[in-house]
């Protein structure tokens, strides 16, 4: 498949989507967002062992869905808008495999929605964030108002939506939206270094802590504790749990599917 507003690259088993708009800062409109849920079921069909999103050029990663087509819409549409954002943001977030965010640049409204629905962020140095939604007369549509609480606290995130603050990087990773900041001549670098080790873990115990990891967000203790204990004893008896326990002892790398 190939798209006018996005990459989709492979190297190995990791698939990397780059939003390919940089004269509008990576917006997200109606056609990049079907190539994003495009550029999705490909990673998946594909097998990728990780998939990281990016945004093409120097300034944005992605800095917001595209103002020019939400301003005329209704609310039909916008309602249309707001499921297929958030059906990607869960595909993100289910993913059956790690989803790294890369953020190069700004990442305003859906930008960071889409980005909180990843399991890692890394940031630039230059990166800017926030839920600016406010100051266009709306708020956010695509799981920010729940996936920026659940991260950084119902305080915090009500300052950044009420306010539609953009913070810095550093900022944002001591509030604990991004996981690390680097320089940003760095970020692709680190990023593959970081996905290239994802990689090579062991794909099913890495699905299997990931969707147990996401079902003590919304389950009760009790449900969230016996789906960990399922998945978990289901993982023996895998090839990649007799390899890595047989490694350990042998003192030697493990050899994963």
């Amino acid at each position: 498949m190939s798209w006018d507003t996005l990459r989709l690259d492979w190297d190995g088993d990791v698939a990397t989507i780059t939003i390919d708009r940089p004269e509008q800062m990576n917006a997200l409109n109606a056609d990049t967002l079907d190539a994003l849920e495009d550029a999705l079921d490909e990673a998946e069909d594909g097998g990728a062992r990780v998939v990281v999103l990016t945004g093409a050029g120097e300034k944005a990663f992605i800095a917001g869905a595209d103002i020019s087509y939400m301003k005329d819409i209704g609310s039909p549409a916008a309602q249309a808008y707001a499921e297929q954002g958030h059906r990607i943001a869960t595909r993100l977030e289910e993913f059956p495999a790690p989803t790294v965010a890369a953020i190069n640049g700004y990442a305003f409204g859906g930008g960071m929605e889409f980005a909180l629905a990843c399991d890692l962020r890394v940031a630039s140095e230059r990166a800017l964030l926030g839920q600016t939604e406010i100051d266009l007369g709306i708020m956010p549509g695509w799981g920010g108002s729940v996936r920026l609480p659940a991260l950084v606290g119902d305080e915090v995130a009500r300052r950044l939506i009420f306010f539609g603050e953009r913070i810095d990087a550093s900022d944002a990773h001591e509030y604990g939206i991004v996981g690390e900041v680097v320089a940003h001549d760095q970020l692709e670098s680190h990023v593959e270094e970081l996905a290239a080790e994802l990689a090579s873990k062991p794909r099913h115990a890495l699905a299997g802590a990931k969707a147990a990891i996401n079902m003590s967000h919304d389950a009760p203790r009790d449900a969230a504790l016996d789906f960990e204990a399922r998945v978990w004893s289901g993982l023996f008896g895998t090839h990649d749990q007799r390899e890595g326990m047989e490694a350990f002892l042998d003192k030697r790398d493990p050899d994963f599917e």
